[in-house]
């Protein structure tokens, strides 16, 4: 009975021993990531809101150091801090999104494990339930493409962004190539699935431009 007491204690000090190592492993990497995250000035601070809405809008076109730089009229060691700071807040486990560089090219993107998320939310809908905005936009990429989000736009006079996310994620558009335009931006084109759920065999089935004005006058007439 004291030999069993003696292995239980035994045991008890050896898991007691290997938690207090645990735990100091994990405040020396804790205070190392502390360390890591770099601390901002006043100003810095103060354009960090606008940071975050410029890597909005450009979405997965992504921009680069540079051109953060020139619009913030921040040196670029001063954006890089900003862009660490705001890329160790988005890696804590309760956000949804991470801070990517590419080629580059700083964005924003969900992360991996949302994935199966989205693909939930758009799998029930297609071409079914599209609104008049995404059919201007798919009609406009069915006809022009490969296009850029920035010629979409002007076309459209309106942003696009969200748009093009959402006709990406229903697997109706996608990323074709890239523009030889400053940045490269992404070139988009219709899918397979696009085809199959507008019943077309090519996308010189299309109906013509001419073809479309003609109904259309038709109608008012």
């Amino acid at each position: 009975m004291a030999e069993e007491g003696a292995k239980m204690m035994e045991e008890f000090i050896c898991a007691y021993e290997m938690g207090e190592k645990e735990k100091m492993l994990y405040q020396k990497r804790e205070s190392l990531v502390f360390r890591l995250v770099p601390t901002l000035s006043a100003a810095e601070k103060d354009k960090m809101r606008i940071l975050e809405g410029l890597l909005y809008v450009v979405g997965e076109d992504g921009i680069h150091l540079g051109q953060l730089s020139a619009v913030l009229e921040l040196d670029e060691e001063s954006v890089k801090r900003m862009l660490e700071k705001m890329r160790g807040e988005l890696a804590k486990d309760e956000h949804g999104l991470e801070l990517v560089s590419y080629g580059g090219l700083y964005k924003i993107l969900s992360k991996p494990v949302i994935a199966p998320f989205i693909q939930k939310l758009f799998q029930t809908s297609k071409a079914n339930n599209l609104s008049q905005s995404a059919l201007e936009t798919l009609a406009i990429i069915a006809y022009k493409g490969p296009i850029t989000r920035f010629e979409i736009e002007e076309l459209r006079g309106v942003g696009a962004e969200m748009m093009l996310r959402k006709l990406v994620m229903r697997g109706l558009i996608e990323e074709v190539g890239r523009s030889d335009a400053p940045g490269r931006p992404i070139l988009y084109g219709v899918t397979e699935e696009f085809m199959d759920s507008f019943k077309l065999y090519s996308l010189n089935d299309l109906p013509k431009i001419e073809e479309v004005k003609t109904e259309s006058e038709e109608l008012f007439e």
